[in-house]
């Protein structure tokens, strides 16, 4: 594909499109086949919805009763029975997170392995050629990727780092909102990944 769509005006870029295109079908491809389906991820994920709004709910209820209520002691007790029950929801809330991540990462691994194949391929079609020109000069620490491997001094020209760069980041991205593979967002507000920062309640 590649060597056919060299022939035509854009078609180096076009090969690299197509070529981050493809491979980011691959991969979610493959994170289907190794988690998204499985019983585990789905349970995890429901986990981590059901988690998030039911913190919103207490938060939300928390609020609206400190605003309507006064300052007596007599609402020192519930108050504080509601952290304690909002401290165990977060906790739940941070150990599904940090489950789900653990879990992704088998998929993780082999997606990383096809990426790694696909970039040396491409790297070996596209080494030291322009595959794109940029309509402006970019900043000179972006110039260091978009201008790595090219011959000349031409800021605007583009390497195939660069595009296939750009192209995995927004393709793969968009394509598992629209396919439905994005990890849910109480996940990443929750801070559950696989090194989570310390809690600060915690002494």
């Amino acid at each position: 594909m590649a060597s056919a769509l060299s022939s035509l005006r854009y078609g180096d870029s076009l090969s690299v499109v197509g070529i981050s295109a493809a491979t980011a079908v691959l991969c979610e491809a493959i994170s289907w086949l190794l988690i998204y389906r499985t019983a585990t991820y789905n349970s995890l994920r429901a986990s981590i919805e059901r988690h998030s709004r039911k913190l919103d709910a207490m938060k939300s209820g928390s609020s609206s009763s400190s605003s309507s209520s006064g300052a007596g002691a007599s609402s020192a007790q519930p108050a504080s029975s509601r952290a304690k029950k909002m401290d165990r929801v977060e906790t739940s809330l941070k150990d599904a997170a940090r489950e789900l991540s653990l879990a992704k990462l088998k998929s993780g691994a082999v997606v990383a392995a096809v990426l790694f194949v696909v970039f040396g391929l491409l790297n070996s079609l596209f080494e030291g050629r322009t595959v794109a020109k940029l309509p402006f000069a970019p900043i000179p620490l972006v110039q260091r990727m978009s201008h790595r491997g090219l011959p000349g001094n031409d800021p605007t020209d583009c390497s195939m780092v660069f595009l296939y760069f750009l192209c995995s980041m927004s393709i793969r991205t968009n394509l598992q909102k629209l396919l439905g593979f994005a990890p849910p967002r109480a996940a990443a507000a929750a801070g559950g990944g696989l090194f989570p920062m310390p809690d600060p309640k915690v002494n």
